[in-house]
């Protein structure tokens, strides 16, 4: 790996660039469609009434308008997960960096078919993986959005 007891810098600083790299584009299209949606959740009643309570600012939108706000922005997330973890080959093999992405890489290169499947498989089971707790987080963002099983009957 990088860095080591010699070296002058701590180990994380050499994460900071593939993180910058990796994370620049889902962070301004999440805080883009975070802003779309509060500014139409704002529009609400229920944000209206809170108002006329007397609610501060910072707390109307915390307490209230964030959770509602932030569905859209947590299913951009749980999808894009999977488009940052097949960025990774790109990035980990610019950046010189040891990971499975890298691992992909090299796999690929010497047509090691039997790793390449192997991390193909991993990416998707780590996505799968995502989406679940991604629908799961629906239920605690939204009180209308319940888990039901075989029982409930609407």
């Amino acid at each position: 790996g990088a860095g080591g007891s010699s070296s002058q810098y701590q180990d994380w600083m050499h994460y900071v660039l593939p993180t910058i790299t990796l994370a620049s584009v889902s962070t301004a299209y999440a805080a883009r469609i975070m802003r779309s949606q509060l500014l139409d959740v704002m529009n609400q009643d229920y944000i209206r009434t809170a108002k006329a309570k007397g609610l501060s600012n910072r707390a109307i939108i915390i307490k209230h308008a964030l959770k509602n706000a932030l569905i859209p922005v947590v299913t951009y997330i749980g999808v894009d997960f999977g488009g940052m973890l097949s960025g990774a080959i790109l990035t980990e093999t610019v950046f010189n960096w040891p990971g499975i992405g890298y691992e992909v890489y090299r796999a690929i290169s010497m047509r090691d078919w039997p790793i390449v499947m192997g991390g193909v498989t991993l990416i998707v089971v780590v996505v799968m993986v995502i989406n679940l707790l991604v629908d799961i987080s629906y239920a605690f963002l939204d009180p209308r959005i319940r888990l039901g099983g075989a029982s409930d009957k609407a």
